[in-house]
Order: C-alpha cells, then sequence, then structure tokens
C-alpha cells in the first residue's frame, strides 16, 4: 500500500467527534448569588455594610409604569426610630416595619387612625 492509502485508513478508523448540547437536566444548580432572583437588581440587598447616606441614595425602580407616569421607588426608606435615631428600612425585606410606620403616622393623639 502507498502512503497515502495507509493515511486514508487511519483518518476514517477515527471516530468522528460533533460537539453536542449537554443535557440540561444534568447541570448543577447555580448558586442563589448566580441566579437573578428579583425582578429588579435594586431589590437585592448589598453584601458589604453601607452606610445611611449611601443606601438612601439607591433606587430599586425608576422607570415609567403602565400609564405612562414615571415611578421612582427608593431601595431604602429612611425612617426616625422612637428613640431618635435614623434608621433604613428595605423596601422588601422590611416591608412590614415599613406599613408599621405608616400607620403609626396616621394616627393621632388618643390612638385613633386618621384616614386622609
Amino acid at each position: 500500500m502507498t502512503n497515502e492509502k495507509l493515511e486514508n485508513q487511519n483518518n476514517q478508523s477515527e471516530e468522528i467527534r460533533q460537539p453536542v448540547s449537554k443535557d440540561w437536566h444534568s447541570r448543577e444548580e447555580p448558586t442563589a448569588k448566580e441566579r437573578n432572583l428579583t425582578a429588579n437588581p435594586g431589590d437585592r440587598i448589598a453584601d458589604e455594610p453601607q452606610s445611611l447616606e449611601e443606601k438612601a441614595k439607591q433606587v430599586a425602580v425608576d422607570a415609567p409604569d403602565i400609564t405612562g407616569d414615571h415611578i421612582t421607588v427608593p431601595t431604602y426608606f429612611v425612617v426616625d426610630t422612637p428613640e431618635g435615631e435614623k434608621k433604613a428600612l428595605h423596601h422588601v425585606k422590611d416591608a412590614e416595619e415599613i406599613s408599621d410606620v405608616i400607620r403609626q403616622a396616621r394616627v393621632d393623639e388618643d390612638g385613633n387612625r386618621v384616614w386622609w
């Protein structure tokens, strides 16, 4: 046999490998940090500690709504505590506490709820 025929035989005996998709069921699940768990990136709470001023500047939503009105929602609501300090409440994580603050603001000096 000639060298050319030997080369052809060697090439034919090699397995042809084509790229194939991996089975997506066999993938490892991404970690919570790798997943985007919220609809709005502003809903995420930063891993590193932030000052009250830094939290006050963050915006969760800054976009038009379905009616065309432009909506801006802060990521943190800064409120005064009964002790006279300021506290940053996250608009998702601390929603219940934010509701409590709003309810307290709508109560008169006799403890009666005031509706505006």
